[in-house]
């Protein structure tokens, strides 16, 4: 079966996301399936086009004017699918539901295309903060169930069964462990423990609670020292705010370092530095409460324990896993540092507990939806 996998923009190497849909499609390319990868991309020179496994599709040019095509036209990929005879479209939602994207989904519908539309984050109402963020997801709120009358399935890592009067495919965010090693050895941590934080830093990952944790601790003049090592690019003024005000109130900087978006041997060697890695702690400032993080799965990987506050059903009762009040309480630092001493579990041993979750096992499902 002939795949085209849409993604409405750019892919980055030390992004996540980016990383998480090569994992899909060679998911997807081991059972056989012919995937072609489709994204929009702005060149060095400011020029905008689509692209296809690296190859120039449409060159849409450059100024308003190519930023209005890209958001009106989708000719060309019809067109591509027309002439290869695609026979599925697996779009990854954007928010971006409108009359013009709708015309483009009915369009693959009138030609007898599958199409699949996969919404990472389900309810993500609530996940968008600023004022063009808000006018995007105004015009998705309106159009949205127009649009999603011409997806077939809806894949999601909620539990939900329809979204948007649609049935849906409930898979788990999954692991490609070939690309994910796995921890080299155990620090000594009698003396000091050092957490670890990776993300594209969103006010609802919630480390400013961590921080204030950490404030309250370090009150008390502990012997015992705790290192925060937070690796990701902050996303806005308000995460920004979130950060750097509680370590400057409670003198932090000798205790938490801000790395930046790190990757590769960069982010393995830091890794490696570490003892416990820090998940999402504020999922309910969105109003989440029940998903199933990629982080979760990549800590797991790479054989550390982790915090969290959400609800993950593939992990809540693992013993390396500790759970925290979705709330706006500082994290007890005291509570975490006893938990890490009582860890028993081998980093291969967390590993092994999730093969289940491999990218493979998850896509079978969309092969299944497909058969």
């Amino acid at each position: 079966m002939k795949i085209l996998f849409l993604i409405f923009y750019g892919f980055q190497e030390y992004n996540g996301i980016s990383k998480k849909i090569r994992y899909q499609i060679d998911a997807l390319r081991e059972y056989g399936m012919d995937v072609r990868a489709c994204h929009y991309e702005v060149m060095d020179d400011g020029s905008r086009k689509w692209m296809i496994d690296g190859q120039v599709l449409a060159n849409l040019g450059t100024g308003i004017t190519a930023k209005i095509k890209k958001r009106l036209s989708f000719t060309p990929i019809v067109q591509y699918v027309r002439k290869e005879k695609i026979q599925c479209v697996y779009i990854r939602s954007y928010h971006n539901a409108n009359p013009f994207t709708i015309y483009f989904v009915r369009t693959l519908k009138k030609q007898g295309v599958k199409t699949l539309l996969e919404i990472p984050t389900y309810p993500y109402d609530q996940e968008y903060s600023s004022c063009k963020e808000k006018v995007q997801l105004y015009t998705d709120r309106i159009f949205r169930h127009a649009f999603c009358k011409y997806i077939d399935a809806i894949v999601t890592f909620s539990n939900d069964k329809k979204i948007f009067g649609r049935p849906t495919i409930c898979l788990s965010n999954g692991i490609d462990f070939n690309h994910i090693p796995l921890r080299k050895s155990l620090n000594d941590t009698n003396k000091e423990l050092h957490l670890i934080g990776v993300a594209e830093i969103h006010f609802w990952h919630g480390f400013d609670r961590l921080l204030k944790g950490l404030g309250e601790y370090y009150s008390h003049n502990p012997d015992y020292k705790v290192y925060f090592h937070l690796l990701g690019k902050i996303s806005g003024k308000r995460e920004e705010k979130e950060i750097e005000s509680p370590i400057r109130h409670y003198n932090l900087q000798p205790f938490v370092k801000l790395y930046g978006a790190k990757h590769g041997e960069e982010l393995d060697i830091l890794f490696n530095q570490a003892d416990f890695a820090i998940g999402s702690l504020a999922r309910h400032r969105s109003g989440i409460y029940h998903i199933k993080t990629l982080k979760n799965r990549e800590y797991a990987a790479r054989g550390f324990g982790f915090v969290y506050s959400e609800t993950d059903d593939d992990f809540d009762h693992m013993p390396y896993v500790l759970k925290v009040p979705a709330d706006e309480s500082p994290i007890d630092i005291c509570q975490l540092i006893d938990f890490c001493k009582h860890q028993s579990m081998t980093p291969q041993e967390i590993r092994n507990s999730i093969r289940h979750l491999s990218w493979k096992e998850q896509m079978k499902q969309i092969i299944k939806n497909l058969s």
